[in-house]
């Protein structure tokens, strides 16, 4: 039997990305809509469209960018998307979107270290609440989602068409605990 090295996983938050990194992101991007997970994409987007893409994603100031890497090449990417600041209402939350491992780097553990980074970062910036929507087709996705302590809150019957069919969505929540300082149920509840 033959033993297969260890693999070098890693996430991290993107500021700029390399041309490769923009190819291993189209490619893996293109893998999981073909497979039929990740973004709201039904059909590959193709590669100069996908870098269109995460080149306008690094503009946007709400928005930042987690790029999962196997073996130092981007295999996967999320979003942690923050409310605009004339939205003081919500600065408490924050959502996490588009995020993906594409078919051929899973099974090694970079989706749930993908999840934990966004949420150390949403916490690091002051978010106590994050919110994440799916399709409820995307069993293994809700899967990991439900097992990191993620709370299903309601379900839209209409949520999305996916080759002619009505697909529903699945409304998560989680309460997130800052590093120090109150906990997140006085910030949430208003208690002293």
């Amino acid at each position: 039997m033959a033993v297969q090295p260890p693999r070098d996983i890693a996430v991290e938050r993107a500021e700029r990305l390399s041309d490769a990194d923009l190819a291993d992101l189209a490619e893996a991007t293109d893998a999981a809509i073909i497979e039929g997970g990740g973004f709201g994409w039904v059909e590959p987007q193709g590669r100069a469209a996908l870098e269109r893409h995460f080149r306008g994603v690094l503009l946007v100031p709400e928005r930042e960018l987690f790029v999962a890497r196997l073996d130092g090449h981007a295999v996967g990417s999320a979003l942690l998307v923050r409310p605009p600041r004339n939205n003081e209402a919500q600065a408490f939350a924050a959502t996490l979107t588009h995020a993906y491992i594409a078919p051929y780097a899973r099974g090694f553990g970079l989706a749930r270290l993908m999840v934990s980074k966004v949420e150390e970062r949403a916490a690091a910036l002051g978010h106590r609440v994050i919110n994440l929507d799916v399709r409820e087709t995307q069993s293994t996705a809700i899967a990991l989602f439900e097992t990191l302590g993620y709370q299903h809150w309601g379900t839209h019957p209409f949520y999305a068409r996916v080759r002619g069919q009505t697909v529903a969505g699945r409304f998560y929540m989680k309460t997130l605990e800052p590093g120090r300082g109150r906990s997140t149920g006085t910030l949430i509840d208003g208690a002293a």
